[in-house]
Order: C-alpha cells, then structure tokens, then sequence
C-alpha cells in the first residue's frame, strides 16, 4: 500500500475543569449546595468562611456574558492582597442600607461579570460575598422573638417521645416498664405496631421457649397499656383497629342510645374489610352488621372524623421546611405596580480566600508551591462558579417574572404557556442549563413558594386560536371541585364540558389525568354520605 499524507479538520469541545464544576454546582439544590461547601472547606485551606460583614459582591446581569480580562496575575494577585485589609470596620451602616436598598439589576454598569473563558488567568477576587442582611422575615406583625419554622421543627417532640412521657405516670414492674418501652419505640412514624408481638418476643428470646412465652405476655399487657395512652388509636397493628380504639375512646357517660347505636355500628364496620369502606359499599356493609344503610351512613360519618395515622402530627416537620433561592417582592399599586427579584441571602454562602495563606504563598515562592498554588487557583474558582450560578439563578428568575407576570399579580388562573426554549433563546443560554436551573430551585411569590419548574406548563388550545397554560386549567379544575355539591360531584365528563364552555379544548381523560394529579378523589368518592 503506497503511503500518504492527509489533512482533515475536526472540531471538538472540551470541558475544563472550572466548567464541569460551574455545571456540577448549577444543578445542585440548596441542601447539596450547602454540603459541598461544607467539604470543599475541609479540603482547600485557602477558601474559608466568613461570618463578619462585609460588601456583598452584586451580580452583573448585563455583563456576565462576556469573558473575562485577563491580565498580569502577579499585578492582580499584588493589588488583591494590598487591599485584603478589613474594611467593615470603616464600612458605615448607612453605606450596608443603601447597597441592600438597590438590587443587583440596577446597577449593571458596576458589577463585575463572572463569566470566565476556562483558563487560570482569571481576575481573582478573593474579598467576602455573600449576604450582609439579616434574615428575611416575611412576618408582616414584626414579631422578631417569634420563631421560624427550622426552629419549631427542632423543638417539637416525637411521638417516642410524647409516650415516654406518659409512660413515666405508670406504676409498673421494671418488666412490664420495659415492655412497654420496647414497643413504644417499636412503632413506625404512624404510630402503628407493625411487627406481631410473637415476632417482636421471637426476635429477643431466640430458641428459649420459655423466655419467649413469658416476653409474649409482657408485651401483651404493654401493648394495653400503650392502647391507652395519648393519642388515641396509637399501637395499632392495622387500619381497623386503630379506627376501634379511637371509637371505643369516644365512650361517653351523657352519649344518647342513639349515639351508642351508631357507635356500636362503627365498631362493627371496623372489623369488616377496609375495602368495604373504601368503596363506601353500604348495603354490603348493612348486610355484615346486621343493620340498615341509614345507620351505616351515620356510622361512616363518625369514621370518617377519626385519625387513621394518631402519629402524624409528631413527624419530623423540618425535612418538609423549602428554604426559597429567590424572594419576589411586590412594590407600587395599580398600573403602576412591579415586582423586585432578589436572591435569598439565607442560602448564599459567605466565602473568601484566606488571606494570610494567599499572601504567605505569595511571598514565598519557589519549588513545591506549584501545588499549593493550584489549591489557590481552586478556591478562587470554586468561589466565581458559586457566584455564577447564583447569578444564573437570577437571571432566569427575572425573565419567567416577566414572562409571568398576570400570575404574580392573579395567581396561578392567569398563568400562561411556558416552555424552557422560551428562556433559553431569550437569555442564549441552552435548555439544558435552563433545566438545570429551574430543578430544585425555588421561590417565593406573594401567593406563596414554589418550584421554579412550575412556572413551565404545557399549552391547551383554546376556540379563539390561542393557548392555555395547563397549570391554569388545573387550577380551573381545582375551583369547579371546590364549588361542587358534595350531594352531586361533578364528573370527569362534566368537568371537561364545563371547560369547553370556558373556550378551552380539554378531553375527558386529560381532566382525570390532571384530577390525579392534584390529589383529587373520583366523583364517587367525593359524593356525601
């Protein structure tokens, strides 16, 4: 085979290190955010964490798009540590006020962009940012001893917790003290007994069968006295008997014979098959009891009052807590009115590079530091992409608030269609950083907080030509079920209609699809007893 030479051209794109990492902290939720810093300090001993305050490095909204200038790094690195002193001793308060008055969009021509072009020649910044403010109270009675709700979920006590407590009122035998306390913690976040007691003595007595029969009737006794306490139904080993144990609970001196009947009833109901009473099967339910359907439905109406989960209320509130990216604030009234998007200040991290290593590294230059340099040039880094990706965060927060701004003033029955390209093409960014952005992200609005995902809904056609968001159109199914009659439901069928009377194409099982999707029983289930 005779040999050649052949050119051919190709085109690649590569991922430097700083970008993966700007893409890695993109797409991170608050929490996950909060983690790395936590771990990125532990590694780096040049990036630490700030708690005085200090100017608030703003975000450049119209600039963050270009790249950086580069300049000489030993020039920049000699201005960074000339100017490292402290200055928020000097800093007056009226100064912080104003900075915090003025939100970042406002003032584009003086901030610094963050966007890089990938190499190290950056112009670092290793001065505080972060929040200056204190955290935002949304109480309108300005209540500052009153706690928010990280600290009630921190104070409120668990069920475990709440029965111990009763359990200390109980003359018992250091046996039955035991018992007792094994179950107690025995039981799931509902407040049930989900092992038998024959398993739970099986797992403690091993192959002793005396030892196993003696545990079975401590925790027998146990298991009545942890029937009695607060709240009713707790102990449980089923759905049944934890709606029995809440009725017989209900036993009342002054009860008439007719309360007592339709009691009675309801006991008996509970022993039957909840899926008896799932489907409301009356007659089936009369025939069990020996009663009639009138009863039955009475009976139902007391069931249907109780608590099937007595340990809801105990359960650990704090890992529901959504702690918002972005605050939307309403100013001006009328036609006049607007809307200021501001980051959070409570989940922006207080960061800088430590200025004794930075200024030791600087001036002791020579063989071995090419590491410790490259940890340098990581903690500045780290700290620009964070600032990029808060800066990210506002900027599409800013355009779905123009985009959406009948929702912010009307609620979520004047949202429009939105689709991520819509963001992408007005920003030049790709859908994909848009997804990234808008995952786990959240924001407070005057009609309360939520994901910035739902600000994108799919469009309905509507008579006139024209399109309808499909939040709205869940929203318009959330209102007819709430006017409804409880006597007569409306139908998936009915409801659909209805729409269609609104100038809005929606099929019968887009409405169920949408129905279930809102946590919204069928017709039959929502029909009164």
């Amino acid at each position: 085979m005779k040999q050649g030479l052949s050119l051919r051209v190709s085109q690649h794109l590569a991922l430097t290190p700083q970008l993966q990492q700007s893409i890695r902290l993109l797409q991170l939720s608050t929490l996950e955010l909060s983690q790395e810093v936590e771990q990125m300090l532990d590694e780096n001993p040049f990036l630490e964490r700030t708690a005085e305050e200090a100017a608030r490095e703003e975000f450049g909204l119209d600039a963050a798009d270009t790249p950086a200038p580069r300049e000489d790094t030993e020039r920049e690195a000699e201005s960074d540590y000339a100017s490292a002193a402290p200055s928020t001793s000097t800093t007056s308060t009226e100064t912080a006020s104003s900075s915090e008055a003025e939100p970042a969009l406002d003032s584009p021509e003086r901030e610094p962009d963050w966007e890089g072009d990938g190499t190290v020649d950056m112009a670092p910044d290793d001065s505080e940012w972060g929040s200056d403010a204190p955290a935002r109270n949304n109480s309108s009675t300005g209540d500052d001893e009153r706690a928010d709700a990280t600290e009630l979920a921190r104070s409120q006590e668990s069920l475990q917790s709440f029965l111990h407590r009763q359990a200390l009122s109980l003359r018992l035998n250091e046996n039955d003290s035991a018992a007792l306390r094994f179950l107690i913690e025995s039981l799931n976040d509902d407040g049930y007994l989900e092992d038998s007691l024959p398993a739970l003595a099986s797992g403690l007595a091993g192959d002793d069968n005396d030892q196993f029969d003696e545990l079975v009737h401590h925790f027998q006794v146990a298991l009545g006295l942890l029937q009695s306490l607060e709240p009713a139904g707790v102990g449980a080993r089923d759905l049944g008997e934890c709606l029995a144990i809440q009725l017989r609970a209900l036993a009342d001196e002054d009860e008439t014979e007719e309360e007592e009947l339709v009691r009675k009833t309801a006991l008996a109901i509970c022993k039957q098959p909840m899926e008896l009473l799932a489907r409301r099967d009356f007659k089936r339910l009369a025939t069990l009891t020996r009663t009639n359907e009138e009863l039955v439905r009475s009976a139902l109406q007391i069931i249907a009052r109780l608590e099937p989960k007595p340990g809801r209320r105990f359960v650990d509130v704090e890992r529901n807590i959504v702690i918002p990216d972005v605050i939307v604030t309403k100013t001006g009234r009328g036609t006049n009115v607007k809307f200021r998007v501001m980051l959070n200040p409570e989940v922006m991290p207080r960061l800088r590079v430590h200025d004794i290593y930075a200024g030791a590294l600087k001036s002791h230059k020579g063989e071995g530091s090419q590491a410790l340099s490259q940890r340098l040039q990581e903690a500045r880094w780290f700290i620009k992409n964070i600032q990029q990706r808060f800066d990210t965060i506002l900027r599409v927060s800013n355009a779905i608030v123009e985009r959406q701004k009948s929702y912010f003033v009307h609620g979520e029955l004047a949202m429009r269609p939105l689709v991520l390209r819509e963001i992408a093409d007005e920003l030049g960014l790709h859908e994909s950083t848009i997804s990234r952005v808008t995952t786990a992200k959240y924001m407070s609005t005057p009609f309360g907080t939520v994901e910035l995902k739902y600000f994108f809904g799919s469009a309905l056609g509507t008579e006139t030509g024209g399109n309808a968001s499909s939040t709205a159109v869940r929203a318009l199914i959330k209102q007819f079920v709430g006017s409804e009659s409880v006597k007569k439901p409306l139908s998936d069928s009915q409801i659909s209609e209805m729409l269609k009377e609104q100038g809005i194409e929606c099929a019968r099982r887009t409405v169920a699809k949408y129905r279930e999707a809102l946590r919204i029983a069928p017709a039959n289930l929502r029909k009164a007893l």
